[in-house]
């Protein structure tokens, strides 16, 4: 089953954050909006875990 959920970021300073909303507590970071995307997919694999 596919899940979506809603990708919420901000920039501070040189790097994007986010969080995803249906999911309190998975927090992530990157350079570029893609690499955020890609490092908060593997925190919510680890969270799952």
């Amino acid at each position: 089953m596919k899940r979506f959920f809603t990708l919420e970021y901000w920039q501070d300073d040189s790097w994007f954050v986010g969080k995803l909303k249906e999911i309190p507590g998975v927090f992530s970071q990157g350079k570029t909006v893609e690499e955020l995307k890609e490092n908060i997919i593997d925190a919510y694999r680890m969270m799952l875990k």
